[in-house]
């Protein structure tokens, strides 16, 4: 089964919007960097079912009428990356959580850069809020949508940074 794809314009420039099957399994930016998230063979199809829901709830997470996403998600890569990114499902929104406090909650609190590493591979960036870990210092890092759209995204779920 191949990927479907569809982009679309919102707040933080071009989004890429991919699904296999029912599930979303990336949402890519413009300023994507090759082979930052690997999929496979994908074919233009704008109104897929799974791409017109996501495409529907991310409007109106940018309006500010939602803060939790309904999707069936599929995530491409490693079980530790499954791990964290299904981690990054957990920060609720408006909040923030930093590296080491993501590599506790897997359980492996010595794996902070590998946490780092993990979120930046992030596949389905917005939904599987990788823009809400920070550094402990709490300062905003490294965020492959670019550090401008992780502080957009963060005011957005009414940070103040």
């Amino acid at each position: 089964m191949e990927y479907r794809f569809k982009r679309i314009d919102s707040p933080v420039g071009l989004l890429t919007l991919a699904a296999k099957g029912d599930n979303l399994t990336a949402i890519l930016w413009e300023c994507e960097i090759d082979g930052r998230v690997k999929l496979g063979e994908m074919l233009e199809d704008p109104t897929f079912p799974i791409l017109l829901k996501t495409e529907q709830q991310l409007n109106e997470y940018f309006a500010g009428k939602r803060t939790r996403f309904e999707l069936d998600l599929d995530f491409n890569g490693t079980d530790f990356q499954k791990e964290v990114w299904a981690a990054l499902l957990e920060i609720p929104f408006s909040e923030t959580r930093s590296y080491s406090d993501i590599a506790r909650r897997i359980g492996r609190p010595k794996a902070v850069r590998a946490v780092g590493a993990a979120n930046g591979r992030n596949p389905i960036s917005i939904v599987a809020p990788c823009h809400r870990v920070i550094g402990t210092s709490g300062k905003l890092t490294g965020f492959a949508g670019g550090l401008a759209n992780k502080e957009l995204l963060l005011r957005l779920e009414g940070r103040k940074f």
